[in-house]
């Protein structure tokens, strides 16, 4: 779900990539094929990125970002503060922490401060991989996202729900004996049952030890904007995404450590001292925590 934009005027980076190849994480073919990009349907990664005001999006995906937003103006306030508290929560798990690995899960387009970018910033030696199922957000992903020489940067092909290959590809830049931040932002609104997505969050954090991290954050029902805005949202663009209460968000947690000030608004959660809140709430929570 996860997207931002560049500033006026930049090039598009659309053109270029939608014929590129993946390759995985050796430089070996992925599957030696240009992923099949229809422009005649929104897709859910150019939509959001229309709403942030990118470059990476078609016409159909402009009308589909249009109509959500005459539903819900404030989705772009909720976009921009969900990658606010990604950074701040990334920089609390580096610097108070020590976590030197992240598993980010639902990667999105490439954005402005993304995971291995920050962690990186703080602490050049990180690893991170980014896992997603779209092959349109994999091939920008690859070719614009560069790592530190020092750390490392992977990404794999595969669905949310596939967790063994998700855990199974991750340990070629992951030590699972060691603490992992695990990053689930914007994604578990795609898992339209609740028990499913609980149960995927489970599975992902029997596989890493003591000490590791697990951030949640996802668009809620807290408005009756943002219910219709996700509403119409799923009548143009698939997978549908599902707005949950901030009480089902704080579920995914549970049974570990909250770090304060638990799940809440995302421009509350540890703003920066002294920084305005503009705005104050948001219809996106979100939350970290730690595992005994």
């Amino acid at each position: 779900m996860a997207s931002e934009f560049g500033g006026p005027g930049q090039a598009s980076n659309l053109t270029i990539l939608e014929g590129c190849a993946m390759t995985d994480h050796a430089g070996s073919p992925d599957a030696e094929r240009a992923p099949k990009i229809d422009t005649t349907v929104p897709h859910q990664a150019r939509v959001w990125n229309y709403l942030l005001g990118g470059k990476d999006n078609h016409l159909v995906d402009e009308r589909a970002g249009k109509a959500v937003l005459a539903a819900a103006p404030g989705l772009v306030a909720m976009a921009r503060a969900s990658r606010v508290f990604l950074t701040r929560a990334v920089r609390y798990q580096v610097e108070q922490a020590g976590i030197r690995q992240f598993l980010d899960i639902g990667t999105g387009l490439p954005t402005a401060n993304n995971t291995h970018e920050t962690a990186q910033a703080l602490a050049p030696e990180s690893r991170i991989v980014y896992v997603d199922f779209d092959p349109l957000v994999l091939v920008h992903a690859r070719a614009l996202l560069t790592s530190d020489p020092l750390g490392a940067t992977d990404y794999i092909d595969a669905d949310l729900r596939d967790t063994e290959k998700i855990l199974h590809l991750s340990q070629r830049t992951l030590d699972f004996t060691r603490p992992v931040g695990i990053i689930l932002l914007g994604i578990l609104g795609a898992i339209e049952s609740y028990a499913e997505a609980r149960v995927i969050v489970r599975t992902l954090l029997d596989a890493v030890p003591a000490g590791s991290y697990l951030l949640v954050g996802d668009g809620t029902n807290t408005s009756e904007a943002m219910v219709t805005a996700a509403r119409v949202r799923n009548e143009s663009v698939k997978p549908p995404y599902i707005v949950r209460s901030p009480e089902q968000i704080a579920g995914f947690l549970d049974g570990l450590d909250l770090v304060e000030p638990g799940v809440v608004s995302f421009p509350h959660w540890r703003p920066e001292p002294g920084s305005a809140q503009h705005p104050a709430h948001v219809d996106g929570y979100g939350g970290i925590a730690y595992k005994r």
